[in-house]
């Protein structure tokens, strides 16, 4: 017994030192991120004392301040419309479960999760151009709402796949007509996963490069684009600082996102 019980031991240790290096190989170099962001010095990775020096570089630029708008603009209105699509799509493969063309639709409905980025970039590249579309911020939200909407609808699916069909059925024995039993049952249920699936292509939309680039126009520009492009040309700081307020936006979502959730499921039970 007492050879079992320092093997144990030995395991708990392994796996909980395994579980430290890992945490620290994904996190460590966000903190060091968010560091030098503060830092006076104009290298990259070099620390020359406390200042908001950069931040204040970054809120004077123009150009950076138009492509946070874009991304903001881009991202909200795909995320609404993808969502109330991706939705759409997942009440229709999971609860209707004959219609013609259904096979078909679900398996045209993963494409997006499974093709490239540089795949889906040149067809939309070339679906835009053979129509004469003008490349410009709409063709950026086209194409968001085109991979979003796969990826809403998998979440959730995967939420009404869970959720037991007699419950509408009940609603509909007491005289509710489909759209009640949806609004008043179904909908309170499967809210956490459309949030779920709303902020997951919130953070694709957000932090899209490949598709983005190939399918925008000029003065479309979004964020993640402008700041790999600023990479390319000059590494300063204020990279470190535009990193650090997308990283502060994303925790935001996350811990809303959560709140909500639980929110959702306390009102449920």
């Amino acid at each position: 017994m007492s050879r079992r019980a320092g093997t144990s031991k030995n395991a708990d240790r392994v796996l909980s030192l395994h579980g430290l290096v890992v945490f620290a190989f994904l996190y460590v170099p966000i903190g060091l991120l968010v560091f030098f962001s503060f830092s006076d010095s104009a290298s990259l990775n070099v620390w020359g004392g406390w200042s908001l020096r950069w931040y204040r570089r970054m809120f004077d630029n123009g150009p950076l301040l138009t492509s946070i708008r874009n991304s903001v603009v881009v991202a909200l209105v795909s995320t609404v419309v993808s969502t109330v699509l991706g939705t759409a799509a997942a009440i229709a493969l999971e609860r209707y479960r004959r219609w013609l063309g259904k096979r078909t639709f679900d398996a045209l409905l993963y494409l997006p999760v499974i093709i490239p980025d540089v795949t889906m970039g040149v067809m939309l590249l070339m679906w835009f151009t053979t129509i004469g579309w003008r490349l410009s911020l709409t063709t950026i939200i086209l194409s968001h709402i085109a991979f979003n909407i796969s990826f809403v609808a998998i979440v959730v699916r995967a939420r009404l796949a869970g959720l037991d069909p007699a419950l509408e059925e009940a609603a509909m024995d007491l005289y509710a007509d489909r759209w009640r039993a949806f609004r008043r049952v179904t909908l309170p249920l499967i809210a956490p996963g459309i949030a779920g699936g709303a902020l997951l292509a919130l953070t694709l939309s957000l932090d899209d490069v490949v598709i983005t680039s190939l399918v925008q126009g000029p003065g479309s520009t979004t964020l993640p684009v402008f700041v790999f492009g600023l990479i390319k040309r000059q590494v300063t700081p204020e990279i470190n600082a535009v990193s650090t307020v997308m990283l502060v936006a994303s925790i935001v979502l996350v811990f809303g996102s959560l709140a909500f959730q639980r929110r959702k499921s306390d009102s449920v039970q």
